[in-house]
């Protein structure tokens, strides 16, 4: 299986690291992240990675056979260009690649609220097969810590994906 997981923008850049960081080491991860990501990853983490220009990368070809994509966190101006089939950079332009292919494509959208534009957009998104799982929390599975919910959440993404984890207590 090929996963990639993308960051876009909005704070919370840390989950999308930790979700590539806990993928089994069967799958082939690939990591796109936006200039923004960058940015905001650099106030709450000194990280630097790929070059989200490089529109010609192996992922951007639906040749390449790619699983699944998640972006985590997905900022609302990533979300609104890929609602609007704006491929103008790699991220966006997997995500193109995913709809296309008709391949799974998570995207987890963490800035609340969202607006009426917003969730139109993740209307029409969802209306096209695309899976829209934000970070949000459950209490049943009685998180403790900061890690535990992130496990949380990023366990209910890897379910999604069809990915085996023990990352979170689950409903008994």
């Amino acid at each position: 299986m090929k996963i990639v997981v993308a960051t876009s923008g909005a704070s919370g850049v840390n989950l999308g690291l930790k979700t590539l960081e806990l993928l089994p080491d069967e799958i082939e991860k690939h990591f796109i992240m936006s200039e923004n990501s960058k940015t905001v990853l650099q106030k709450e983490q000194n990280i630097t990675y790929h070059d989200n220009s490089d529109i010609s990368a192996s992922v951007a070809s639906g040749s390449f056979g790619v699983d699944a994509m998640i972006i985590a966190p997905c900022s609302m101006n990533t979300l609104a260009k890929i609602a609007c089939g704006i491929s103008d950079n790699l991220i966006t332009r997997c995500a193109a690649v995913m709809i296309k292919e008709q391949k799974k494509l998570i995207l987890a959208p963490r800035e609340i609220p969202f607006s009426a534009i917003a969730l139109e957009n993740m209307h029409k998104l969802a209306s096209l097969g695309i899976i829209i799982a934000p970070p949000v929390m459950a209490y049943y599975s009685e998180q403790q810590n900061l890690d535990e919910m992130e496990n949380f959440v990023i366990g209910k993404w890897f379910d999604l994906l069809g990915i085996q984890n023990n990352l979170y207590k689950r409903w008994e």
